[in-house]
């Protein structure tokens, strides 16, 4: 009679449980969830801290701010004859380059020195003349960007120019 007692008093704590299993389960696999959620967090604002901010993993940029200055006229920028000579086509741009101030021969007291300013000038507009219509795509400015920073770098010399902008671009 004693082994029959012990038997019952048995089978309700094993019917306890069973009931407490799935909802230790439940809360185990939450907590998996945000440790597993925390990681992947971690990983990736360690991995955008790392490259600089871009996902992508491209060349990141350190250096002091530059010395910024407006080519052409201040209000409308440059215009120029594009497409060769007999081509009747136009194009109305803004650019903004991005100078190291720590070249002297170029920015003295954060002011564009008028040797400077020539070369640079003759540089983009010499690259703007003999462009073709089809490289002025929106979706080639970047080349076109990148081609007036390594022909004014070529003038002024390695590191002259930090980067370069278009702030405004009408083709007629």
């Amino acid at each position: 009679m004693a082994d029959e007692e012990k038997t019952e008093e048995q089978a309700p704590e094993a019917g306890k449980s069973k009931k407490l299993s799935p909802i230790l389960i439940v809360v185990v696999l939450i907590v998996i969830g945000f440790l597993l959620s925390g990681t992947i967090a971690y990983f990736i604002t360690t991995q955008l801290v790392n490259t600089g901010g871009s996902v992508s993993g491209g060349e990141v940029k350190n250096h002091d701010p530059g010395v910024f200055v407006k080519l052409g006229d201040p209000k409308e920028g440059l215009i120029v004859n594009v497409g060769g000579i007999k081509a009747s086509r136009f194009l109305k741009i803004g650019i903004v380059m991005e100078l190291n101030p720590e070249k002297e021969e170029i920015v003295k007291e954060g002011k564009l020195v008028p040797m400077a300013e020539t070369k640079i000038m003759d540089s983009t507009l010499q690259i703007l003349r003999t462009i073709k219509i089809e490289e002025l795509d929106a979706n080639k400015q970047d080349d076109l960007k990148a081609k007036l920073k390594a022909e004014v770098n070529k003038a002024l010399g390695e590191g002259s120019v930090f980067d370069v902008y278009i702030t405004s671009f009408m083709l007629q």
